[in-house]
């Protein structure tokens, strides 16, 4: 990885890169070691203090999304992720949910990025995160924590009061992304805040 990093708003996000050796006969990339992330805290605590999560990675995906889908917005209350774009361009919301559960702030943090190939971006517990495919993406990301159902939580991608600009889609209706089902019928920010919180 590369030893730049661009700044974040929100605490604990950290946005990199990926070194690329090339030469004729193609190239090789080094997606992930684990020294690049010795100075994250031994555990990423969970959003309930009782739900410690040991900082290691268990688990490496590769999603694919055709130009135009949208996946999110995302919530993990015992995962940490590590995104890397392996082909394509995306554009990356984060949206900081940690300030509404301890009510230090009455509004979420949002920012939003555009990552290209061999960029990336770490995403801790707590972070609602969401991708607007430019075009044919591959993106690698690596978890803390197997997949597990129950912590698969998120909110409308398109919520008014949390106010994500995502780019309109050309030749769609009204620009609108594709999206799953799921992610469709996922409700706003403040019913998911309120289910938390009980």
């Amino acid at each position: 990885m590369t030893a730049s990093r661009a700044q974040s708003t929100i605490p604990g996000v950290r946005y990199g890169g990926v070194a690329r050796h090339a030469d004729a006969r193609g190239s090789f990339r080094e997606l992930w070691r684990a020294n690049d992330f010795a100075d994250l805290p031994p555990v990423a605590g969970g959003l309930d203090a009782q739900l410690a999560v040991p900082l290691a990675f268990v688990q490496a995906n590769l999603s694919t999304s055709a130009s135009g889908v949208l996946r999110g917005l995302h919530l993990h209350r015992r995962q940490l992720d590590h995104w890397v774009v392996a082909s394509g361009r995306a554009f990356v919301a984060l949206v900081d949910v940690r300030p509404l559960l301890d009510d230090s702030s009455p509004r979420p943090i949002v920012e939003t990025r555009i990552l290209g190939v061999d960029e990336s971006v770490t995403i801790p517990v707590g972070v609602a995160h969401g991708f607007l495919a430019l075009e044919t993406l591959e993106l690698v990301y690596f978890v803390t924590n197997k997949y597990d159902g129950s912590d698969e939580l998120g909110f409308a991608w398109d919520d008014p009061a949390v106010g994500v600009p995502w780019p309109a889609v050309d030749g769609t209706p009204g620009g609108r992304p594709t999206t799953s089902e799921r992610d469709a019928a996922n409700p706003s920010l403040a019913d998911l805040v309120a289910r938390l919180r009980d």
